[in-house]
């Protein structure tokens, strides 16, 4: 008896237990993203992170959770979600990217870098790369953003405004007229 009403009792708590919420973020694999671009033009966003990295997982958590940002994300960008340490192989640009160094003892600690991650110039954990329509890179942004830190890249990278800030004034200029919309 007392088994079955210790049963009962631990059933209760774990269906009141918090469900782990789904990504808000649709996340694909780079090489899923390169493929999509082909058949419907759009950014790609890359989230470069590692398993480790506690300022991967706060973005995670605080920004990529965000309701306006993942809107955002899902309607404007083809979202990639990419292990920089990981063991995946990656297919671009008629190269093959992957991580002969990568050590599976070391898979929950810091492991050595995939070749794409250095293809690409990830020096930072975190690093949120932009890349354009034809599978160009745009701009590394490294480490921790916020939503609002976010968004002036989002925005600025699908309006294309980029291409016409050549200097420290316009950034300068651009930021102080940027209007921000996002919640925190």
């Amino acid at each position: 008896m007392k088994k079955i009403l210790l049963a009962l009792v631990a059933g209760l708590l774990f269906s009141f237990a918090p469900a782990e919420d789904p990504p808000k973020i649709k996340w694909m694999t780079f090489e899923e993203a390169i493929a999509a671009q082909k058949k419907a033009p759009k950014k790609i966003i890359m989230d470069a992170y590692t398993v480790w990295c506690g300022p991967c997982k706060m973005l995670d958590r605080n920004t990529f959770s965000n309701d306006d940002v993942a809107e955002y994300i899902n309607k404007n960008f083809y979202p990639v979600k990419f292990n920089a340490e990981g063991k995946d192989i990656v297919n671009y640009k008629e190269n093959t990217f992957k991580n002969p160094n990568y050590d599976p003892q070391k898979k929950y600690k810091r492991n050595s870098q995939h070749q794409l991650a250095t293809y690409f110039g990830v020096r930072a954990y975190p690093t949120i790369l932009f890349i354009d329509e034809e599978g160009e890179l745009i701009a590394p942004i490294m480490g921790y953003k916020t939503p609002s830190q976010l968004e002036i890249y989002l925005k600025l990278f699908n309006t294309n405004a980029y291409k016409s800030i050549t200097t420290q004034e316009q950034w300068d200029a651009y930021v102080s007229d940027f209007s921000y919309e996002f919640n925190e």
